[in-house]
Parts: C-alpha cells; sequence; structure tokens
C-alpha cells in the first residue's frame, strides 16, 4: 500500500511541475550594491506609505564590537533570557542557527507591519524592486525560514489582535453559525489561549510552546499538547486573509479561493502568501487537564531493552487513546523520561492508567525512579492561566519580566532552554501505528534501544493522529499536511545542539568538529528507528534541513497539488522558503532562479 501511494506521487510530478522547470537564463534577486538595489528615495517612498513603520536592521550583537560590557551588548545578551523579548525584536530569531547549514542574519529593512494596507505595501515594494521577501511573525522557524541577508521583512509581530467570534460564518460559505476566535498574524498561542481558555472557557488547537507564532503553526500543521483529541491546528482553520504575490488582498475559506485555503493548511509558511488574519474553530473544553511525570532507571542494557518492550506494550494497551498526549524520551544511560499530559480525565483516573506499569516496575529489581512518579490535574480553564499558575504552582512557568509586559504573557520553563539554540542535528520521522501491532512490538523495542546507543530518542504522541476521534482525522485529511500523520502513532524527535550562537555574540564560539560529531550520532539514531519505519514521513516544522526527499518527506502525495496552487498564485516565486513549495527552481539562498 505505502510503496503504491508514493508511485502514485511520483507519477504525478512532472505534470505538477510543467512549466517551473524549463531551462531559462538565471535571474538574480537584487542585492544590496547592486545598480537596481532601491534608492534612498524609493525606501523613503515606502516607510512613507507604511506610516514610518519601516525599520533599517542591524545584527543584534553588532553592538559588542564595541566590547562586551557596552550597554547594547549587554542588552542584546539579556534578551536571551527572555523569550518574548527576543520575539520583539525584529532582528532576533528564537534559533541561532544550524551548524554547516544557516546563521541567524537580519534582513536589511524590515515593514513593522501593523495594518493589512502595511503588507500589501512591502509585498509591491519587493516585487517592483526584485528583492528578496522574508516573513516573520514568532520567528521559532528551525530552518531559518525566519530572516534572510539583503532582504526585506515583513514583519507582523504588532498585528496581534484576538477577538471571539460567538457565531462565525466563512465568507460566502453560508451554514450553521459557530465559535469561533480571529487573531492576527503576529498573535502568540499564550494571546489565543488566554482569550479563548482562560477567559472565556473554550479550546482553540494550538501549540505547546506558548511564544509561538499562530499563523507559522497553522500553516505548518500546527501540533499541541492535545492533538491526540483534537487535531491540528490546520484543520481547524475556518478562514485566513491573506496578501497574495500579485498585492491582492484575499479571502480564503472553503468556498472562496478553496484552493488556496487548502493550501494553507499544512502547506508551509511563506510559499504562497502572507497571512495576515486568521479564523480558527474554537471546541468545548472538558473539565480537566492534567500531566504525569517520572523518570526510570535501568540497572543494566538488558533491564533497559525489556523496559523499552514494556512500555511499548503499556502505550499500547493503555495510552493509545485521545485522553493521552505528549512525550516520552529514551536516553542512551538508559534512562526514560515520562513527561505526558491528558485531558478529560482526573487525578485518581490518570493514576489507575499507570498503575499496572508501575507495579510492573515495584515488582522487579534492576529499576529505580531518578524522579518519583507524580500525577498533576488541574481545571482545564487554568491551563494557561498566568495567575493560576502564581498561586497554586510557581515555577512551572515564568512570566515576561519586563514592566507593562502583558499579566498573561508566560512561557513553559521546559521551553526557556530553547531560546536562542544552536542545532547541530534534527531530524524526525512519523512512526506507522501498525508497529504497536503485538507481532510487531518487539521490532519497534529493539529499535528504540539501537537508536538509543547512538543518541536519545523522544517518542511525540501528540503529534501522530492515529489514536484520535475519527472526525479529527478525517478533518486532517483535508490538508496539505503528508497523510503520514493520520496513521502515525507519534512522532520520532531525534535532536541535538548548543546554547545560542549567534554572530557576533561574545564569549561564545562554534565547536565544529564536536557538532559533526553529535548530527552524525544523531543520523544513526534515526537510521536505527527506519529500519522499522521505512520511507517515514518528517514533519515540515521540526525536520532535518538536510533532508533529501523533501517533498515526499514533508507533504507526501498532496506535493503536485500544492505545487499547482503554488504557480496559480505565486508564478514567479516572490515568495521563497528553502524546500518549501516551488523552491525547487532556486538557489538555497532564494536569491537566483536556476530554472523558469
Amino acid at each position: 500500500m505505502k510503496r503504491r501511494f508514493l508511485l502514485k506521487a511520483a507519477a504525478t510530478l512532472p505534470f505538477a511541475f510543467a512549466g517551473m522547470t524549463t531551462a531559462a537564463p538565471l535571474r538574480r534577486r537584487v542585492r544590496p550594491g547592486d545598480a537596481l538595489w532601491p534608492s534612498a528615495a524609493a525606501w523613503d517612498d515606502l516607510k512613507r506609505g507604511v506610516g514610518g513603520r519601516l525599520v533599517k536592521l542591524d545584527a543584534p550583537f553588532a553592538g559588542c564590537a564595541a566590547g562586551a560590557e557596552a550597554p547594547a551588548c549587554t542588552a542584546a545578551l539579556a534578551r536571551l533570557k527572555n523569550g518574548f523579548d527576543m520575539g520583539d525584536q525584529p532582528n532576533f530569531t528564537h534559533t541561532s542557527g544550524w551548524l554547516d547549514a544557516w546563521s541567524s542574519q537580519p534582513s536589511a529593512y524590515a515593514v513593522a507591519a501593523r495594518t493589512t494596507a502595511d503588507v500589501v505595501a512591502a509585498v509591491n515594494f519587493a516585487r517592483t524592486h526584485d528583492l528578496r521577501l522574508v516573513v516573520k511573525g514568532g520567528g521559532h522557524s528551525y530552518q531559518g525560514t525566519s530572516d534572510a541577508p539583503d532582504s526585506l521583512l515583513v514583519w507582523t509581530r504588532h498585528m496581534n489582535d484576538v477577538h471571539l467570534e460567538r457565531a462565525f460564518v466563512a465568507r460566502n460559505c453560508g451554514g450553521a453559525p459557530q465559535p469561533a476566535v480571529t487573531v492576527g498574524a503576529g498573535a502568540m498561542w499564550i494571546d489565543a489561549y488566554d482569550a479563548v481558555t482562560t477567559r472565556a472557557g473554550r479550546y482553540v488547537q494550538g501549540g505547546g510552546c506558548t511564544t509561538v507564532g499562530v499563523a507559522g503553526l497553522v500553516q505548518s500543521g500546527g501540533f499541541g499538547s492535545f492533538s491526540k483529541r483534537y487535531g491540528t491546528a490546520a484543520a481547524g482553520l475556518l478562514e485566513a486573509e491573506v496578501v497574495t504575490a500579485d498585492g491582492q488582498v484575499r479571502i480564503a475559506n472553503a468556498c472562496t479561493n478553496a484552493d488556496l485555503f487548502w493550501a494553507l493548511k499544512g502547506g508551509g509558511g511563506g510559499s504562497v502568501g502572507i497571512v495576515t488574519r486568521l479564523t480558527l474553530r474554537t471546541r468545548e473544553l472538558p473539565a480537566m487537564f492534567g500531566a504525569v511525570f517520572c523518570k526510570i532507571r535501568a540497572a543494566d542494557d538488558t533491564a533497559f531493552r525489556t523496559l523499552l518492550g514494556k512500555l511499548v506494550e503499556f502505550y499500547a494497551r493503555d495510552l493509545f487513546n485521545p485522553h493521552w498526549g505528549e512525550q516520552i524520551a529514551i536516553h542512551g544511560d538508559n534512562t526514560v523520561d515520562v513527561s505526558m499530559v491528558f485531558q478529560d480525565l482526573d487525578e485518581a483516573a490518570a493514576s489507575r492508567t499507570w498503575a499496572p506499569l508501575l507495579d510492573w516496575l515495584r515488582s522487579r529489581p534492576g529499576y529505580t525512579f531518578e524522579k518519583p512518579f507524580q500525577v498533576l490535574a488541574l481545571p482545564a480553564r487554568h491551563m494557561w492561566d498566568a495567575a493560576f499558575f502564581r498561586e497554586h504552582a510557581p515555577g512551572f512557568m515564568v512570566a515576561d519580566p519586563r514592566p507593562g509586559a502583558p499579566a498573561h504573557h508566560v512561557i513553559w520553563k521546559g521551553d526557556t532552554d530553547q531560546e536562542g539554540w544552536f542545532i547541530h542535528g534534527y531530524k524526525s520521522a512519523w512512526l506507522p501505528a501498525g508497529l504497536l501491532d503485538p507481532k510487531r512490538q518487539a521490532g519497534l523495542a529493539d529499535a528504540l534501544f539501537q537508536a538509543s546507543r547512538h543518541w536519545s530518542v523522544g517518542l511525540h504522541f501528540n503529534k501522530g493522529l492515529a489514536g484520535a476521534p475519527q472526525a479529527d482525522i478525517d478533518a486532517a485529511r483535508d490538508t496539505a499536511t503528508n497523510p503520514a500523520v493520520l496513521d502515525a502513532f507519534a512522532l520520532a524527535i531525534i535532536a541535538g545542539g548548543d546554547g545560542p550562537r549567534f554572530p557576533g555574540m561574545p564569549g561564545v564560539t562554534v565547536d565544529a568538529v564536536r557538532g559533526r560529531g553529535h548530527a552524525q550520532a544523531i543520523g544513526k539514531a534515526m537510521d536505527a528507528l527506519l529500519a522499522v519505519a521505512p520511507r517515514a514521513g518528517a514533519y515540515v516544522a521540526e525536520s532535518d534541513y538536510f533532508q533529501a526527499d523533501w517533498q515526499d518527506a514533508f507533504w507526501g502525495a498532496n506535493y503536485p497539488r500544492l505545487a499547482q496552487v503554488k504557480r496559480r498564485y505565486d508564478p514567479d516565486g516572490l515568495f521563497f522558503v528553502r524546500h518549501g513549495v516551488g523552491s525547487e527552481g532556486w538557489s538555497d539562498d532564494g536569491f537566483t532562479r536556476l530554472a523558469g
């Protein structure tokens, strides 16, 4: 079945790319210093057209050239401790780079958009002057798509309004009104959760990290802690406002520009247009959300392999359902770190679920708890409630400490370590639910054990939809996300890196030899998993920068249709994302067109 699926997709590719791969003279976008680079007067015209919101950018650590004690340098270093502050800077990204791939370098100019008209002006200016265009909302891209040197940045951070819709009807669609939320392209998920869950007592499917941008997550597919119950964020999109390459403002929904609408639901951000506004479905909120934590150590390799087999069996029997999400990490030191969440269960029910595994562990020698088993449950309305956590569970969330910061701007403490990180290697693979069949469980456990000999493996159960309600699987099927997610019980992520390594940052160096060793080990670990899941798809937002078969890995049989949408709305390739839809005909930096 898998082979037929892939062959069918491959057979359509020549038709999908017809007109995109015909040989043509090389075309180069304009860079600073080129004769056709816009004049100072032209930039001034753009600045007036966007109400003064055009910013000339310097590298975030440019001020460190005067010394690490220079005020601009100390201010930049301080921002690394606050993801909200980093996101508020047009020249910062939440990832500082990837070894042998890219490093964070700001655009030449940024339009700090506050209105759709600002975005239109930037798009028209870039098209007229043949500029490289970049879009940034949250700025969390691991692939480096949030910035590019010598480019014009459309920065949507200030387009962050959130409005609840009690009775939304998509334009020109009719149908029954439904509860929804409309957000600007620059809103973060914590802004959406505060409005929808904390204040209104409803649920919107979004991301786990609170500082991630809403628009980027939806366009990449979008998984959060409770995706196993509520599906993907992309599947919850009801309508979007989009600026396309011709400078037109279009409404996209199931009835208007339906092909564009479909492409926005998981086709990858920044490839077919700039989203300025999104309306997302909201759902009824369960009574309770909760989490389970523990860390288990096995005494030796034999005990660890036995533990992995028991974990696979336990997951398949007791956790493979909409109640459970998030992850279990499997480490090379023979430990397993459990950080899972649940919904619509109370603390007692969650404890009963885990009792068989705990009884098994306690009845056998060779297993100890480095972190004790702990169950926490809370009313679902308080899941992202900053005031509630400050009072009842201080330390779980970290607030934006800046004076005047919104009170609801908090981030999970465990996510703060990712700020500015520098990637050595990152790979993902959707693991098919067939591996949970009793006859295949031993093979999966063996593969996990072999992988852990090279690098730690994270099994993100909420990032595979197998086991979710059928209605949510069907909704995700009507998105551009790789169909492999529909039959995956988890997304395996194997990754590693260092702390921030921004260019010009004082006191740090890139240890390329060490980093390449890490990347090689990460590759070997993934190879061990792929032995039982060959040709597994990868999640576009969390994947290998060097993915060779990226069209098939990211989108599978959906790629030909995405390519057609790209040709229709952006035939000249104004919007470029490396390894994004239609990028085959461009150099890796997006400046040189290699084919017509």
